[in-house]
């Protein structure tokens, strides 16, 4: 279990100190500024908590969160939920890589748990924050729908452009395997083998220029008015501070040819503090501890 703090939760919409905490709210916790093509539902946006509750049988999950619920009752309730499925990112060089509802492995070049020092530098809170904060991380989510119906006709090699990758290997376009190094200089038939506006070029490190710890869920929520799969992406990324880590990647985004098969109706930021250390200890205790 994931639990975070979010803006409200310190300062109310309306500029209230409802908890007496304003005077903690970390330094990086502001709200996402818009991007072009937001179509977000304030209904399922934001909050003041959020707990992310992961199980191999999705009852378990559902019944964890149902009891911390149960025991806040009169004191929270439930503003949205979102119940996801399976991976669309390796964290982990132990994990094969899976694969989206588009078809594409995805997270071939996140970060991993393997890699400390790049952890340390672009996912943990340091002392540049609130001292309750640190060790701690950013947790940005978006629900990012699909337009499947649309991808599926696409003939595979305007996939591939659109992504950067093959669809199969999982190559950058113009190598061979998953894990070739991806040649931005590479060119085929006299164009770049990887397109100067495809998903790959655009959110790499490389070009983006920073990086975030993205553990993002593929959902199926049945079919939308529309007659469509309402189904997608669950996208979830931890960094060390949005302005630098999600809010950057997603400007650098703003001409992704992929961004003609989605559309983002969620958005929210939360500032997750260091996990518990033993049986004695809670989430937050340090920020609670310290405020009157």
């Amino acid at each position: 279990m994931t639990i975070g703090f979010g803006t409200t939760l310190f300062t109310a919409d309306d500029g209230t100190d409802r908890f007496g905490l304003a005077g903690h709210r970390p330094r990086s916790l502001v709200e996402l500024p818009p991007f072009p093509g937001d179509r977000l539902d304030p209904a399922i946006s934001g909050g003041d908590l959020c707990v992310q509750a992961c199980a191999n049988d999705p009852q378990v999950a559902v019944h964890a969160v149902r009891n911390l619920v149960r025991l806040g009752a009169g004191v929270v309730r439930v503003r949205w939920t979102q119940l996801g499925f399976g991976r669309t990112s390796s964290t982990s060089s132990a994990q094969a890589t899976p694969r989206n509802l588009l078809g594409f492995k995805d997270g071939t070049a996140n970060l991993k748990a393997e890699n400390g020092q790049a952890l340390d530098h672009f996912v943990w809170v340091g002392e540049d924050d609130v001292d309750w904060l640190r060790g701690g991380s950013y947790l940005v989510t978006r629900r990012i729908r699909m337009l499947i119906e649309d991808w599926d006709v696409l003939p595979v090699p305007q996939q591939e452009a659109v992504m950067g990758r093959t669809k199969t290997a999982g190559a950058p376009l113009g190598q061979v395997a998953e894990f070739d190094p991806t040649d931005f200089a590479a060119v085929r038939d006299g164009q770049p083998a990887i397109p100067r506006d495809s998903h790959v070029f655009l959110a790499h490190p490389t070009n983006a220029g920073t990086a975030i710890l993205r553990r993002g869920y593929s959902f199926v929520d049945g079919t939308g008015p529309d007659g469509r799969l309402d189904a997608g992406l669950f996208f979830i990324a931890y960094q060390r501070d949005p302005q630098t880590g999600f809010v950057q990647v997603q400007r650098n985004l703003a001409g992704d040819a992929l961004n003609g098969f989605v559309e983002h109706g969620s958005s929210a930021v939360f500032a997750c503090p260091p996990g518990v250390v033993d049986e004695d200890d809670w989430w937050g205790r340090a920020l609670f501890e310290s405020s009157p």
